[in-house]
């Protein structure tokens, strides 16, 4: 269960009134008329499942020896696996490692590389396109390093995500490489609950099956208008983006860290656009780790330019009883008051003082409570931060899904190597 709580007021009146009606309405147009597809992963899911089972029997040597899924990709492809792995990690025994080689750093590659051997490895490659520089590039360095003949039973090793007819899926046809695709309605940065997310997690032992529920559970709450509070936080970041364009995410979890990363990437590429009257829109998205980051940035929220919004994740209950020792030392003996304590009620309690100085200040605050990690609770976490971006796209009346601003840094590169 998750419960969502805002602590600023959204003064109601007619356009705002007519803002919020008319963003719900584009949100299941597009639903409807198939513009966007991630509303429909988590129910398209079953059948995905399904496929990944059958892979799974039909190599079973390949899969039984495997203690790696080596995820080749970068951005959405990438992102979005990492940050469940990471959430859900340490609730599991047994897993297959996942590793991910995402950036171009030389350093960072090598070093991955000399964790593995080809032959306890299964190659997840995952490009959208199929033509993503960073991935091909990657690739190409696994094929020479383990020394792969695509043409043996080397092929079993890898396996293909990409959208239908790409050329990597081309590529992997001519192999006779096993291929998931992405439905093309469904852009890289939404594609966690496609194939891109859920055959590495699948195959790493991840139970995929509920975390679909928990996001189908938010979907279609929010389609029956059940899920306000979205709109209201939308239409409030939107009418308020030139005053504060700044958005705070503040988790209190380590493991949250890579979730964090994979919602600056959502926040950012879907709503850093030029609306239709040429003007530039957006909403500027900071992620930071509670308590770690009160010792820094916070102050800046507190006491410097008022532009932000923060929002809070906490973890009611961490299934873990670790306390802090009954011990006093000499001279700091002052931090006595918290022996018996457990961590986890004073991650919590830092969590709510912080929050309660913000208000206090007058700062836009708002929290989301799981009551525990579990596999629902982040696919519900997923859709949510999902629907929440489309539905401020709706209200700046822009392209949420493209990102011609990424593609002109794309063209530049390709210039760069290969000429005029």
């Amino acid at each position: 269960m998750i419960r969502y709580e805002r602590f600023f007021k959204l003064e109601a009146n007619e356009e705002k009134s007519r803002l919020m009606m008319n963003a719900f309405g584009f949100l299941m147009h597009e639903k409807e008329k198939g513009i966007s597809g991630y509303y429909n992963l988590p129910i398209d899911g079953e059948n995905l499942l399904k496929e990944i089972n059958s892979y799974i029997i039909q190599e079973d040597e390949v899969y039984q020896n495997a203690e790696n899924i080596v995820v080749i990709g970068i951005g959405g492809s990438s992102l979005g696996a990492k940050a469940i792995d990471s959430m859900l990690r340490h609730k599991y025994n047994n897993l297959k490692k996942l590793l991910f080689l995402e950036n171009p750093d030389p350093v960072s590659i090598s070093k991955t590389l000399n964790r593995i051997k080809k032959h306890n490895s299964i190659f997840v490659v995952i490009s959208k396109s199929g033509g993503t520089i960073e991935t091909t590039s990657i690739f190409k360095t696994v094929l020479k390093e383990f020394d792969m003949d695509l043409k043996s039973e080397d092929a079993k090793r890898v396996l293909i995500i990409s959208d239908e007819g790409s050329p990597l899926c081309k590529f992997a046809d001519f192999y006779g490489i096993k291929a998931f695709t992405i439905p093309k309605n469904v852009g890289g940065r939404f594609s966690v609950l496609s194939s891109v997310g859920i055959v590495p997690l699948s195959l790493a032992g991840y139970d995929m099956r509920n975390v679909l529920k928990g996001a189908k559970h938010m979907i279609k709450r929010f389609f029956n208008s059940k899920e306000e509070h979205i709109a209201i936080k939308a239409l409030y970041y939107c009418k308020n983006y030139q005053k504060t364009p700044i958005n705070v995410l503040f988790s209190y979890a380590d493991f949250l860290e890579d979730f964090t990363k994979w919602f600056i990437q959502l926040w950012a590429e879907s709503l850093g656009k030029i609306d239709k009257d040429g003007k530039n829109v957006g909403l500027t998205p900071v992620a930071h780790i509670g308590s770690i980051d009160q010792h820094s940035f916070l102050q800046l929220i507190m006491q410097g330019p008022r532009d932000k919004t923060v929002t809070f994740i906490k973890v009611e209950d961490f299934e873990n009883d670790l306390k802090i020792p009954d011990i006093s030392l000499k001279y700091i003996e002052k931090t006595d008051y918290i022996n018996n304590h457990t961590f986890n009620e004073l991650i919590n309690a830092e969590c709510d003082a912080t929050k309660e100085s913000l208000v206090k200040e007058g700062i836009p605050v708002d929290t989301i409570t799981l009551d525990k990690v579990n596999e629902e609770n982040v696919g519900e976490l997923i859709a949510y931060f999902e629907l929440l971006t489309s539905y401020a796209g709706a209200i700046f009346d822009i392209n949420t899904y493209d990102q011609p601003g990424v593609e002109f840094g794309k063209k530049i590169l390709v210039k760069k190597f290969k000429g005029n």
